[in-house]
């Protein structure tokens, strides 16, 4: 029997009895890189109930510059097709900050949409700014783990979809390794440092920073919105798949929007 994925029992042949699952409200993919060891915690914590996420790796190498971001390409649509293939994803994302820049969204999505076509397809920087623009946030400052190229292609990239980046400052870290172990209370001190009196919003960059967990103290010491990578990502994946659940934690963006 047709089964109309709404979340009321049905009864299949010999009585079974099925029902909608516990992803009936969406089942969100993600493409990660290889080496990424922060994402999927951040994911099953800020999912809401009822909300699925699949997981699938692209081969990069541990170096996080220009060249490797650039050459990972193609394995994004290769991984898309083996996030739960027989399954109807409702979004797809590629989980790559730098690599989003580094790529570009056009390409990125064609690439999505090799792999699985029927999806939704995003990135973290599309979560990212379309983040800022429901915050209303234009002129913003940006923490990065990055070396210097990556920073400016990020800022380049931003300022031609209107934002305007009063200061990108970053690390200089190159092993996705380094950046996963990079402690909470540094990422909260280092925005602060990079915060400027008349940005708008601040932008925490990379997914593999923990920066989730800084979020809340973040914006009450600013008194500014924050974003960061995988909170924004996140809330897209969700409004794309028409899930409109908010959080008592993890900054305005839950909160209000």
């Amino acid at each position: 029997m047709a089964f109309n994925g709404t979340i009321e029992d049905h009864v299949g042949r010999g009585g079974i009895r099925f029902d909608a699952g516990r992803h009936h409200k969406a089942k969100l993919g993600f493409v990660l890189l290889a080496m990424e060891q922060t994402i999927e915690e951040d994911m099953f914590r800020l999912a809401p109930d009822g909300v699925g996420v699949h997981f699938q790796r692209a081969p990069m190498a541990n170096r996080v510059d220009v060249d490797t971001l650039a050459s990972m390409a193609s394995g994004i649509g290769d991984a898309a097709g083996l996030i739960v293939p027989e399954v109807q994803l409702d979004t797809i994302c590629y989980a790559c900050t730098s690599g989003s820049v580094v790529i570009g969204e056009d390409r990125v999505f064609a690439e999505l949409n090799r792999g699985a076509p029927r999806a939704k397809p995003t990135s973290i920087i599309s979560g990212v700014m379309r983040g800022l623009e429901a915050l209303n946030a234009r002129k913003i400052v940006v923490a990065t783990p990055y070396v210097d190229p990556v920073n400016e292609i990020e800022r380049r990239y931003m300022e031609e979809r209107g934002f305007d980046v009063l200061h990108i400052e970053g690390l200089s870290i190159e092993n996705d390794e380094d950046m996963v172990r990079v402690t909470p209370d540094y990422i909260l001190q280092f925005a602060k440092q990079v915060d400027r009196p008349e940005a708008e919003a601040i932008f925490i960059s990379c997914g593999a920073l923990r920066s989730v967990e800084i979020i809340e103290a973040l914006e009450q010491q600013t008194g500014k919105p924050v974003v960061t990578s995988n909170q924004a990502m996140m809330w897209d994946c969700l409004r794309l798949a028409g899930v409109h659940d908010k959080h008592d934690r993890y900054g305005r963006l839950f909160k209000d929007l």
